[in-house]
């Protein structure tokens, strides 16, 4: 499947933090210039440029990973061509508990990290596109709340595509759950709720 797309993502660095602005899954042979779908995640997590460098200068081939795998399948299954990847978090780090840590020190230090973020509005205008389908599928931690609040906030979409968390109002099942099963449910759920919307 992953032979079907080219990826490519905008890498830099911030505070010598790795950094991902956004990431294209375009699917080859198609010459469309803006996205169909658009997809919020929580950070890169591995991500990486296939040419190991990360600098900023320009957009590059990027290696995809399992997660990548799971929104292509949804671009499959429902004939998307071109779909962007946002995250509540540029911060290029793993496991997410990592992340989790490091979060309060980028809010007090007011490291400008998230593209939903008062200091990034020309970013978010850059890159988000509005009225088009959009997954919201950032995880279900409670540390995660502020963070897509402000998200959620500034997409300002009243029925998002994703699958919400019973009883938390920001959180959102990530495409890649432990399970194998349930990766396959979460591809066949967000499939049928997009072509039911």
């Amino acid at each position: 499947m992953r032979e079907n797309f080219d990826v490519t993502g905008y890498f830099y660095k911030i505070n010598k933090l790795k950094c991902r602005k956004y990431l294209n899954i375009k699917r080859k042979g198609f010459q469309i210039q803006m996205p169909d779908l658009m997809v919020v995640m929580m950070n890169p997590g591995k991500s990486k440029p296939v040419n190991g460098i990360d600098d900023g200068k320009k957009e590059v081939e990027t290696i995809p990973d399992r997660t990548q795998d799971q929104i292509m399948r949804v671009m499959e299954n429902c004939g998307f061509q071109y779909s962007r990847i946002l995250n509540l978090s540029d911060i290029r780090i793993t496991p997410s508990g990592a992340f989790y840590n490091l979060l309060p020190t980028l809010e007090k230090e007011q490291i400008p990290h998230s593209i939903f973020s008062s200091h990034r509005e020309k970013d978010f205008r850059e890159l988000f596109v509005k009225n088009i389908p959009t997954i919201f599928a950032w995880g279900v931690d409670k540390n995660l709340t502020e963070l897509a609040k402000i998200a959620t906030d500034n997409i300002g979409i009243e029925n998002p595509i994703g699958l919400r968390k019973i009883g938390q109002e920001y959180a959102f099942y990530h495409p890649l759950p432990r399970n194998n099963n349930d990766q396959i449910k979460w591809v066949a759920r967000i499939t049928e709720r997009i072509k039911t919307a």
